[in-house]
């Protein structure tokens, strides 16, 4: 039998980007039952909604035959208040508060009810604004994070130390995971919420559409990334909530480091844009440098991605493409 045969799983932020992908590959292990809540329905940054979500979601369970929420309720939290630099930057108090109180209140309530397992994910952004590459999880501790996403990543990283809390005073079976930055289909391309690659994509697309010459960049293109495939970063969740039950912080990535310039010329190219390409170097690059050690991920789970960047690249562009050519044919 699958692990998931029995399984009852609550994924909060189900129904975002990360967490579509996460319930489809539920569903394709054969999960029993899967609740994805909205935000129109629960507030989960209150304790009552985050009650009433534990409320709905056991009354649906318990009319299995031989169910126990001890062992076959999973908890995959995925809700977060995200967006890149520029909206990090406007809206610190939001995504401080948001992101904490939402964590927070569903811990709680997870141990409250009972739970087998509550997985948490954090976010590269709670690593120091300096750190020796590549990022290993023993670093998380040794600094503060980059000045531009500081309050996302510490409301993130406190849950770290919320769950071990738990853990150890209560015996909650509760992990944690840090993935790098995501990119792929379904992602957000909002231009003023976006994270580096969408907003790329779109900007070359629309520039090439209108035949522009330039399109402008944040930055000076000289700061590195690392990028992880969003339907790698669903299979790794699924391994890690089959396999992993250690209280230690455990990364997700490629490996893969790209500069920002070498990443918008390959964007480029993808696209069809030719243009020139020209930097705001009034606007901030964010952390100088980012990669991650994997290599825990690969022996406490068996985890190793398998999309390379060009691959995903290109399977994000045309899912892009084709979302915008059936917005422009739907009738209005």
């Amino acid at each position: 039998m699958s692990f998931w045969t029995n399984k009852r799983v609550i994924v909060t932020g189900g129904a975002g980007f990360l967490g579509s992908w996460v319930v489809e590959k539920l569903r394709q292990a054969g999960s029993a039952q899967i609740v994805a809540p909205r935000s129109s329905q629960y507030d989960l940054r209150e304790a009552p909604g985050v009650r009433k979500l534990f409320q709905d979601a056991f009354r649906s369970f318990e009319g299995a035959p031989g169910f126990n929420r001890r062992t076959d309720v999973v908890v995959i939290h995925l809700a977060a208040k995200v967006g890149g630099i520029g909206i990090n930057r406007e809206r610190p108090a939001e995504f401080f508060y948001d992101n904490m109180m939402m964590g927070a209140q569903l811990l709680h309530e997870s141990w409250q009810t009972g739970v087998a397992k509550i997985v948490i994910i954090g976010t590269v952004c709670s690593y120091p604004a300096v750190t020796p590459l590549p990022f290993r999880e023993e670093d998380l501790w040794n600094g503060y994070p980059e000045e531009t996403n500081a309050p996302y990543g510490i409301a993130k990283k406190a849950l770290l130390v919320q769950a071990r809390a738990y853990r150890q005073q209560y015996g909650v079976n509760s992990i944690y995971l840090i993935p790098v930055n995501l990119f792929g289909p379904r992602d957000n391309f909002e231009p003023s919420t976006s994270h580096v690659i969408p907003a790329i994509i779109r900007k070359c697309i629309e520039a090439r559409e209108r035949q522009e010459a330039s399109i402008t960049v944040w930055g000076t293109g000289r700061s590195t990334r690392e990028f992880l495939y969003v339907e790698d970063a669903a299979d790794a969740i699924l391994l890690a909530s089959e396999h992993y039950d250690g209280d230690g912080p455990v990364n997700l990535g490629s490996g893969e480091e790209i500069s920002i310039r070498d990443l918008v010329s390959r964007i480029a190219r993808l696209t069809g844009f030719d243009g020139e390409i020209r930097w705001d170097l009034n606007k901030p690059d964010g952390q100088t440098r980012r990669r991650l050690d994997t290599s825990r991920a690969a022996a406490m789970f068996g985890f190793r991605s398998r999309t390379p960047l060009e691959a995903g690249l290109r399977n994000t562009i045309e899912w892009y493409e084709s979302v915008r050519v059936k917005s422009l044919l739907a009738p209005r």
